[in-house]
């Protein structure tokens, strides 16, 4: 801790500039409260408390280092505003905003040696009640099933509405892009070199070097991006399992807030994280659910990701390639043509049924994007070619 004799005017700056910040968000969080009843207001008056703590600390380090205290001042710019635009539209237009801002703060105090024990975990807890009031609603009312349980519950949605699952393993995007981006970078490689007037083995060379160099090269971007996710991921969730052995109390306290923010009454989410604490693996799965937005059990798979990579890119990439295995010239170009066109509508048609978008337009955008960048490299191909050839 930093004490009277090591506290120097950028320190002492630095306090009372975040005191200035606790209290600025102790000020809007009571002006959103204003605007509010029942358990909305309750939540929002308990982070203003939080913040109104935060603020006490910093007085009381100014203090013990023997400078003076800024006096309290009036909202400024911001609280006015935000108060102003929520008693206009509504706490639900603003809260995005401020939850925003509450997770580009949410790290602020974690190195800092002269925070108080437990500032950095709650100010990180701030963005995730925030996230939980806007998505439940607070007294919006969020319904509760037979357990005592959100009835939103993922697993509870995923069992009756399937089509909602998401491709959490990463295998289907990187397939998607996968073939997408096979087909059109390998035809208007293709192209580029035909435009060139090149002969047909050259442009078959050029199509199949096309086709390994980019499905060996997505697979290993897949592999090394999605590992880098899922490291950071299973780091999230140990350092959650360590709050949650070291600190129980405020991880419950914590898990309470924000199922009341999803509109349990005060007694029934306090009910329901107490149960849910009392078994651990049950309260770390929880937690990594509700505070880090993650499913333990689907944090993707790298080899899954890059195989699906690797076979998507090479099948989109080998459609151009066919036609020049069996014949050259302009029967060949035009055939390559064509079936890179269908193919791309297939995708561009089957991307939008996967989205639930209309597959015609998801089509027509996927012929436009691929024919435009084939076109642009048949010309230049072209180019190159006279200009070689003179």
């Amino acid at each position: 801790m930093t004490d009277r004799r090591t506290v120097d005017r950028a320190t002492a700056k630095k306090w009372k500039d975040l005191l200035a910040s606790e209290r600025e968000a102790a000020q809007l969080y009571e002006r959103l409260a204003a605007g509010e009843s029942g358990e909305r207001a309750d939540i929002l008056r308990e982070l203003a408390e939080v913040e109104r703590r935060h603020a006490a600390h910093w007085e009381s380090r100014l203090r013990e280092a023997g400078q003076t205290v800024p006096e309290p001042t009036g909202p400024g710019l911001r609280t006015r505003t935000m108060g102003l635009a929520a008693q206009r539209l509504s706490l639900d237009a603003v809260l995005p905003l401020i939850e925003r801002a509450e997770r580009g703060d949410a790290g602020i105090y974690d190195a800092d040696p002269d925070a108080a024990p437990g500032m950095a975990d709650d100010e990180r807890g701030h963005a995730r009640t925030l996230a939980a009031l806007r998505d439940g609603g607070g007294d919006k009312g969020a319904k509760t099933g037979t357990g005592g349980r959100p009835q939103d519950a993922p697993g509870r949605i995923n069992r009756r509405e399937p089509w909602h699952r998401g491709d959490r393993s990463g295998a289907l995007r990187a397939g998607i892009f996968g073939v997408s981006d096979g087909l059109v970078s390998n035809t208007a490689l293709v192209m580029g070199f035909a435009g060139s007037g090149a002969s047909r083995s050259a442009v078959l060379l050029a199509g199949v070097a096309g086709l390994l160099a980019g499905a060996f090269s997505m697979a290993a971007g897949e592999y090394v991006s999605m590992s880098g996710q899922r490291e950071m991921f299973e780091r999230e969730i140990e350092l959650e399992a360590t709050e949650l052995r070291d600190k129980p109390e405020e991880e419950l306290e914590e898990l309470v807030l924000i199922y009341r923010a999803k509109g349990l009454p005060r007694e029934q989410a306090r009910e329901v994280a107490t149960s849910i604490m009392s078994d651990k693996d049950v309260a770390l799965d929880t937690l990594a659910r509700e505070e880090l937005g993650l499913d333990p059990d689907a944090l993707g798979s790298p080899w899954g990701a890059a195989f699906s990579s690797l076979v998507a890119f090479a099948i989109g990439a080998v459609v151009v390639i066919v036609p020049y295995l069996f014949g050259g010239g302009t029967t060949a170009f035009v055939t390559a043509v064509a079936l890179a066109v269908a193919a791309m509508a297939a995708v561009g048609a089957g991307i939008g049924v996967l989205n639930g978008r209309s597959p015609v337009r998801s089509a027509v955008r996927q012929v436009v994007a691929g024919t435009l960048a084939a076109g642009v490299t048949y010309v230049v191909g072209a180019i190159i070619g006279t200009t070689v050839a003179g």
